[in-house]
């Protein structure tokens, strides 16, 4: 699947490309289209274009959501720190503002997949969401690749709060291509998601929410990791270590996933990513 996605990475980008001059040409909607979505996909509606990203949308069948995806390139930092920072959850609790909770509840040795719970503020009037979702991460030296996906799950130790709202519904998958190296400055970066945050809001303000608040996610992850290299801010390098040296404090969460069995929970290593 990776591979599926780079090449999508690589014919956005040859689209988006400008000329020799670097001139950005607008392509025409009909080739854009084809390009975000693979042979037999259902189209892509563009509904951001911005210096450093390109935002499209398409209906999840069936529902009133949309899922986005996000085309995007810095040239000021390496794949290594962005891929590092987007990783490193004691560090997100100090440059994302909207962070109430950010906590790692289990974490598979054999796989180096995480559980994580999550609760973020919402715009007010809503209540703060919070997450319970896996995630996995890896390298692929190969094709020149990193790769990120998470997904909800239910977890034993984390049941639902009252005070927050339970999203159950969340998937994303982000690729990132090196322009060249892993630790020289420059990437190209392909993030696929879809989110149900369980509000009775109108259907334009859920697709607000969702399609603005990811564009300002990335910003800050962006802003967070030429931070960390200008002022040598220590971050994790998830790239470089194996699945079980990955710990560090938070490894005092691990837990076999052996030890946990419940009726409808599913343990990370049970998991599988096509």
């Amino acid at each position: 699947r990776s591979a599926q996605e780079m090449k999508h990475m690589e014919n956005i980008a040859s689209l988006l490309q400008g000329s020799s001059l670097g001139e950005y040409q607008r392509p025409d909607p009909k080739s854009e289209r084809e390009a975000v979505a693979a042979p037999g996909e259902q189209p892509w509606e563009m509904i951001m274009d911005k210096k450093h990203f390109k935002l499209w949308r398409r209906p999840i069948e069936g529902t009133h959501l949309y899922q986005y995806r996000v085309f995007g390139s810095y040239t000021d930092v390496t794949p290594r720190q962005f891929f590092n920072v987007q990783l490193d959850t004691e560090y997100r609790k100090k440059w994302d503002s909207l962070v109430i909770k950010l906590d790692v509840i289990e974490r598979d040795l054999a796989t180096g997949s995480e559980v994580i719970h999550w609760v973020t503020h919402f715009p007010y009037p809503m209540y703060s969401r919070d997450y319970v979702y896996v995630r996995r991460y890896s390298v692929d030296k190969e094709n020149n690749l990193m790769v990120l996906v998470s997904r909800a799950v239910e977890h034993p130790s984390v049941p639902e709060d009252p005070e927050y709202v339970r999203v159950r519904t969340y998937e994303s998958q982000m690729v990132i291509r090196p322009h060249k190296t892993f630790d020289e400055n420059g990437f190209d970066y392909l993030l696929t998601y879809s989110d149900n945050p369980q509000t009775v809001f109108p259907r334009y303000c859920v697709s607000w929410m969702v399609s603005s608040g990811m564009p300002d996610f990335l910003e800050k992850l962006h802003m967070a990791a030429l931070k960390a290299k200008k002022m040598e801010i220590e971050v994790r390098d998830y790239m470089a270590a194996k699945p079980m040296e990955s710990g560090g404090s938070e490894g005092k969460a691990s837990m076999a996933a052996a030890e946990h069995k419940s009726d409808g929970t599913r343990s990370p290593a049970q998991l599988e990513y096509a």
